[in-house]
């Protein structure tokens, strides 16, 4: 078993209320979840309008499958016209 997770900081620079951030978060995650069948979540910067952490999170029966998902994910997040990527960063759980 292979598991591995990203984690997005991202500005979201048309923001100007936490409304407008759910509006731009919410649709990010659940495209994740559906799209590519990960655990996707806002994980930070609560508070913030224009900022968010967004966590990835997926499992797979080989390290090449896990790296193949997040560099879709990547692609995805990257892509999107709305959002500016300002790091990512992915770390992996080691197998037991």
């Amino acid at each position: 078993m292979h598991a591995a997770a990203v984690e997005f900081d991202l500005h979201i620079p048309e923001c100007r209320s936490l409304k407008a951030k759910r509006s731009v978060v919410r649709p990010l995650v659940e495209g994740l979840r559906r799209r590519y069948h990960v655990a996707a979540a806002e994980v930070g910067h609560h508070d913030q309008w224009q900022r968010t952490l967004v966590g990835v999170a997926t499992v797979a029966s080989t390290a090449g499958h896990v790296c193949e998902i997040l560099d879709e994910v990547e692609r995805f997040v990257w892509s999107r016209p709305d959002i500016q990527v300002l790091s990512s960063s992915r770390s992996w759980l080691d197998e037991p």
